[in-house]
């Protein structure tokens, strides 16, 4: 079969080139264009140009390979792509844009957490604490919660954190230590 004079297989073998490329310059500036498509789902530019290219490439290998009409084989194509689209979206795209971002911290969760000191805080000062994080190290600023001079590397504990700095007790051991009383309190149960 013909269309306007050229071949359908050099149809579908264009399309598949175009319809691949495309799909390679949307996955690498994606982020461009991330609202196009945001208010129709189905029109996602990613089902788009998946749909050309499962059609593109079902009706070329059918050309080249059986003796099927070409309208037969366009139907089938068409059926073929539209059941790998909604497979796509209801398997990858879907959960895709409902993830939660699962790596990202807020400052409310390090409450609790033991860090280590990076540069000391002198007294009534301000020093760096780095905590281990499943996303890798957070550094943030930090300073004694009661006012007190803690050296650098040691470990601290997390009590609050007011305008993005972490105020911290020196923690060792499983144990509080408190400077000022010169006592300690465990904090295994």
């Amino acid at each position: 079969m013909t269309i306007f004079g050229t071949p359908i297989e050099t149809i579908y073998l264009v399309l598949l080139i175009v319809a691949g490329s495309l799909t390679i310059l949307y996955i690498l500036f994606g982020d461009l264009l991330h609202g196009i498509g945001e208010a129709l789902g189905f029109l996602h530019p990613v089902l788009v140009l998946s749909f050309i290219t499962f059609f593109s490439a079902s009706g070329y290998i059918f050309e080249k390979v059986t003796p099927l009409s070409s309208l037969l084989i366009m139907a089938i194509s068409a059926i073929i792509s539209i059941i790998l689209v909604i497979l796509l979206n209801v398997f990858v795209l879907i959960p895709l844009s409902s993830a939660e971002e699962s790596l990202s911290y807020t400052e409310d969760s390090l409450k609790g957490r033991v860090g280590k000191l990076i540069i000391s805080i002198p007294e009534n000062g301000f020093g760096e604490v780095v905590i281990d994080s499943k996303s890798g190290m957070i550094s943030k600023p930090s300073a004694s919660y009661d006012n007190i001079a803690i050296e650098e590397g040691k470990q601290v504990l997390i009590i609050e954190v007011k305008d993005g700095v972490l105020y911290v007790v020196p923690y060792e051991n499983n144990r509080l230590y408190n400077e000022e009383l010169g006592s300690t309190t465990n904090t295994t149960p």
